[in-house]
């Protein structure tokens, strides 16, 4: 099955850039009410993804942390714990399935490491209990 099928496109995602500052991220995932987003540089490469854990740790490790503080720090200096690893567009729901076991979305990328859009757990696991409910394994 061709995996764009469930491409979320990236003007449909929140995504932010490796220049933003951990304000902007905590004031986009908190609208979006999402746990975790994509990051990429000033070219549309994806870089990684920010997770709330790695905001916390940031919050943590931060001596009398402010949200005056937030607006000076970057992105590019927050610890990634987690390495969301992307797929190509090309990929097969096989390779999907397993990334989707331990991240939110899986993030797609063109065949330059260009950001194209996400494909969230929820719809690969919907494949794959209809494919259940059909009869194929």
């Amino acid at each position: 099955m061709n995996i764009s099928f469930f491409l979320l496109p990236k003007a449909e995602v929140a995504y932010l850039e490796l220049e933003s500052t951990m304000r902007q991220a905590l004031e986009k995932m908190e609208f979006h009410k999402y746990s975790a987003v994509p990051i990429i540089d000033r070219h549309g490469k994806y870089i990684g993804t920010l997770t709330e854990g790695d905001l916390l740790w940031q919050i943590k490790n931060t001596h009398s942390f402010s949200l005056e503080m937030a607006e000076q720090i970057q992105l590019k200096d927050i610890k990634r714990r987690v390495k969301n690893m992307p797929v190509k567009i090309d990929s097969k729901m096989k390779g999907l399935f397993k990334l989707a076991i331990s991240q939110n979305f899986v993030p797609v990328v063109d065949d330059h490491g260009i950001f194209i859009g996400i494909i969230r757990r929820r719809e690969i696991i919907e494949y794959y209990a209809k494919s259940i409910d059909n009869g194929n394994s």
